[in-house]
């Protein structure tokens, strides 16, 4: 298939960035919303009379909950093209953080956190096969990082505005009815991005060629689950923060603000880097990992900061190289599918790594370090299989090239 005129090339281009940065838009005003109310998770559920052990439960029920559904709602999206119907639908239900506000008991609050971890299931996937189309002219790892650097401003952005409602209320309540108005934020950017490329498949041309090297969905799951499996969540986190009185409550939704702008600027760079060394850079995620345990769940509140920028590096890393790295080895007819195959593993791994920190951590946190230098150890041999995983296919392509 001949290549297309640079006036088309760049018309393409031109397009691409608009729908990036539109979706850019919309889950920037969603993670304004999301993150908000996720950086006082720990400590609103402890207010609402649960426990650590509850709260590593409900953190990691929501996050398996939504990751496990996105197998699913990828089949979905690859079977009907519904992109933007599933998009839509699944932005929707963030309408579940303003109703925490009414929420007297940890059970209703649990509902309702979980309620929006299942809209990210239905959302993501389309979502993600959209972006990938989009990607193609301007290159996997910079579209999906420009993407997640906009996600992550909205990361920002939510825990201010729960810290600012903390300060001048003194309760939870106002911060999350205030969370409630980025919705109509959210609503425009979809209308004006689906207006834009109703059909977001023509981004990406029959003629595009899929890269074959690959080195198969088991060694790259296997590393995926351990990875996830020894990274702390913010909400564990913030719990600790909150139960010894390490820095006061309005302090805490800083924290995270703190280490999502550090996430915004990783994600710009680990895309561009991405591009140059592809899935090499997944190998910081064992030891940012491991220092967030080290550091995060310190006494001392200059320590806890950096724990919880490293963590904030670490979100920065994984989701736009995963991403960008299945749009970059898998088919146009099934892309959506396994974006929503390795996210269940994603979501597994964080419900088993989250319920196991949040048990432990009511024993010692020593064992919680302990757990995670172990799983993360086990993650780098996991990446080693898969890199030599990814030779083997490239030798036999190179055997298959000169044995017809």
């Amino acid at each position: 298939m001949p290549d297309p005129p640079p006036e088309t090339r760049r018309d393409l281009r031109d397009l691409s960035i608009r729908l990036i940065l539109l979706l850019g838009a919309a889950s920037l005003f969603g993670s304004l919303i999301s993150n908000g109310a996720r950086s006082v998770t720990g400590p609103y559920i402890l207010l609402l009379g649960g426990s650590a052990a509850i709260v590593g439960l409900v953190a990691g029920a929501g996050e398996f909950i939504g990751y496990a559904l996105r197998s699913a709602t990828g089949t979905y999206v690859d079977q009907n093209h519904r992109y933007w119907t599933a998009a839509t639908t699944g932005y929707g239900l963030l309408a579940a953080i303003p109703l925490l506000a009414f929420a007297g008991r940890w059970e209703t609050a649990a509902a309702l956190i979980i309620s929006e971890r299942i809209g990210k299931a239905v959302r993501t996937p389309a979502r993600d096969t959209i972006l990938s189309h989009a990607t193609t002219a301007v290159g996997r790892g910079w579209g999906f990082g420009v993407h997640k650097a906009l996600d992550q401003v909205g990361a920002v952005a939510g825990p201010l505005v729960m810290a600012a409602a903390l300060a001048v209320t003194g309760g939870y309540a106002p911060g999350f009815l205030l969370l409630g108005i980025p919705l109509g934020g959210v609503a425009v950017a979809l209308f004006l991005a689906r207006s834009e490329v109703p059909k977001p498949g023509c981004l990406e041309g029959e003629g595009e060629e899929d890269r074959n090297d690959h080195p198969g969905i088991v060694p790259y799951a296997a590393f995926i689950f351990l990875g996830m499996a020894g990274f702390a969540g913010f909400p564990l986190i913030s719990f600790h923060l909150k139960a010894q009185s390490i820095v006061p409550d309005a302090a805490i939704p800083l924290f995270y603000a703190g280490a999502m702008t550090i996430s915004v600027a990783v994600a710009l760079l680990v895309g561009r880097t991405f591009d140059r060394i592809g899935t090499h850079v997944l190998l910081a995620i064992p030891a940012l990992s491991i220092a967030t345990v080290v550091l995060a769940f310190s006494s001392e509140p200059g320590i806890a900061v950096a724990g919880s920028l490293v963590w904030g590096a670490g979100i920065g890393i994984f989701e736009p190289v995963l991403r960008a790295s299945i749009a970059e080895s898998t088919t146009l007819d099934r892309r959506g599918k396994v974006y929503g195959s390795v996210s269940a593993v994603f979501g597994t791994a964080w419900f088993v790594g989250s319920a196991v920190m949040g048990a432990l951590y009511d024993v010692s946190i020593g064992y919680i370090v302990a757990y995670v230098v172990t799983v993360e150890a086990a993650a780098v041999v996991a990446y080693l299989w898969m890199y030599r995983s990814r030779i083997a296919v490239r030798l036999q392509e190179g055997l298959g090239d000169i044995i017809p």
